[in-house]
């Protein structure tokens, strides 16, 4: 039970901030260009708190899932002074732009101070070649600094880790520093293969996810597929057990026994091999300095901030399924499952930004479907009729809902 409590106070303190953050943006910057707000509420449902401003009144509502900042002629166009219909195209976006980019900004700021006092910081430094890899047999030694591959410049870990990402075998000229000297080294990078089969599990051996085009995908493995046994040994609930078969070397073909609903199908899996080509080499860990940690955690945060636009593209271009997106009760899970502050913490950056990010969207009910409203508006000198503009954000919402139940419907799944 007081696990339980814990865990719904973590759900309800974490949507409830983040909520707060996006709505008190549009607030401040509502006041800031002398728009009129009439109501500021965090949740929905009946009012269980509230209290009336010299003009705005502010409400915390029972249903912590959400929260407006409802402005003069916001939704119906008004003549009223401070209205928001009656505002400037420029300062109707920058009211409409401001609570996801505060999103944006508490997301990365968070993450950055997590980062900067408990990364792990990587320079480009050799601590030592490891055996056996394209690095120890080019001669490179400890001490050795990565200056530059190929017209790539090496500054730490990340930079070294996305032209090897790049890189598909091909030989690169390897620019290091050894004792105040540069040297150019020609390598060829060593080749790993691993297999793929393009499945994800939870600790339960549940299939989470299966991407588009990969070997599971194509024999038939769905999202939600429970593995119970792999040619014919128990599985059990024991996902490391699971993966330890999977990856067997030498194993080919395998017979997974999965559980589908109420029914157990048996589907033949053949993994891919992947080849990753890397260095193979140890690199020093920066010094603790003060400096170091503002570095380091900017790059980190960097990469992290980057990566959530990815992961967006991915969606768009059919690399990611929406039935992998997550929903409300996905992310209620995610918050409940934190073990520890520092867990926490980086799920509050991860949701704050991702909610920015997604709401600048061009998509009608979202913000950024508001923005290009008000670009068009601005294009065509004139605004719309207000009854196609209501059509427009109904017809968004309506699509918005359709994907929230979609979703929800599979992080169900994915629960139970």
């Amino acid at each position: 039970m007081i696990t339980f409590i814990l865990s719904a106070l973590k759900i309800i303190f974490l949507l409830g901030l983040l909520i707060l953050i996006h709505e008190a943006g549009h607030l401040l910057m509502a006041k800031w260009c002398k728009v009129r707000v009439n109501e500021f509420a965090i949740g929905f449902g009946p009012t269980i708190w509230k209290r009336q401003g010299k003009e705005t009144k502010y409400a915390l509502r029972l249903i912590p899932l959400g929260g407006f900042c409802s402005m003069e002629g916001e939704e119906e166009r008004s003549e009223q002074k401070g209205s928001f219909s009656k505002a400037s195209i420029p300062k109707r976006i920058a009211i409409v732009v401001a609570g996801a980019v505060v999103n944006i900004i508490f997301g990365v700021l968070v993450y950055f101070i997590l980062m900067s006092c408990t990364g792990n910081y990587v320079t480009n430094i050799v601590n030592s070649p490891i055996e056996g890899y394209a690095a120890e047999e080019a001669g490179l030694q400890a001490g050795d600094k990565i200056i530059q591959i190929d017209d790539q410049k090496i500054n730490h870990q990340y930079d070294l880790k996305k032209v090897m990402d790049q890189n598909e075998g091909n030989e690169i000229k390897l620019t290091i520093e050894r004792n105040g000297e540069r040297k150019e080294v020609t390598v060829k990078p060593s080749e790993i293969k691993t297999k793929s089969t393009g499945m994800y599990l939870d600790e339960k051996a549940k299939i989470i996810t299966v991407e588009k085009d990969s070997p599971a995908a194509k024999q038939g493995i769905e999202a939600n597929d429970k593995i119970i046994k792999i040619n014919g040994e128990d599985i059990g609930e024991d996902v490391n057990k699971a993966l330890n078969i999977i990856h067997t070397p030498g194993l080919g073909t395998m017979l997974l026994t999965v559980q589908r609903g109420k029914a157990e199908v048996q589907i033949e899996l053949t993994p891919d091999y992947v080849s990753t080509y890397y260095l193979g080499v140890n690199l020093q860990p920066a010094e603790d300095t003060w400096i170091n940690h503002i570095i380091y955690g900017g790059i980190e945060t960097k990469t992290f901030a980057f990566s959530i636009v990815d992961n967006l593209k991915q969606l768009f271009t059919g690399k990611v399924g929406v039935d992998q997106m997550m929903g409300p009760v996905g992310i209620s899970e995610a918050v409940a499952k934190t073990n520890g502050i520092q867990d926490f913490i980086y799920l509050l950056a991860l949701i704050s930004l991702s909610l920015g990010v997604t709401n600048l969207l061009p998509i009608p009910a979202l913000d950024g479907g508001k923005i290009l409203i008000l670009i068009i508006e601005a294009i065509r000198r004139k605004p719309m009729k207000q009854e196609t503009e209501i059509n427009i954000q109904l017809l968004g919402f309506s699509i918005l809902i359709a994907l929230s139940l979609y979703v929800t419907y599979h992080d169900i799944l994915r629960i139970f």
